[in-house]
């Protein structure tokens, strides 16, 4: 016969339990801060890349008598994130953008982005 009753066998256990639940939470916490981390760092690629065709075409298309891809870069930079690629084809500019993840272990995001004068437009249809 045992000395032990169930109740006192097992006086301890939730204090484990709590234990692991903690962190099964803090896990699941860090992996939802690094996939934020990721989707921050894209949603600023994007928008740097925007921002840097925009002005890239600006200047392109005006009487400015700096290069486009240099102005570019500089607002690239200037909204936290570093010119890759730029070109030229026609009135078009096209720039890719790279930013950094706050989170270590992420590689930089990357975006692309165009800018220049809308083409012809087509012809609607004209209603009967």
């Amino acid at each position: 016969m045992s000395r032990y009753t169930t109740g006192e066998r097992e006086q301890g256990s939730a204090t484990v339990l709590g234990v692991m639940a903690i962190g099964v939470v803090m896990l699941c916490l860090t992996g939802a801060l690094a996939l934020l981390s990721a989707v921050q760092a894209s949603h600023r690629a994007r928008a740097a890349a925007d921002l840097a065709a925009l002005a890239g075409a600006q200047v392109l298309v005006g009487a400015d008598v700096r290069s486009p891809c240099e102005v570019a870069a500089e607002v690239a930079a200037r909204n936290g994130g570093s010119l890759v690629e730029c070109s030229i084809v026609g009135d078009d500019l096209t720039v890719s953008v790279a930013t950094k993840a706050s989170w270590p272990g992420f590689g930089p995001a990357q975006a692309r982005a165009r800018a220049g004068p809308d083409p012809a437009p087509s012809k609607a249809p004209t209603p009967p």
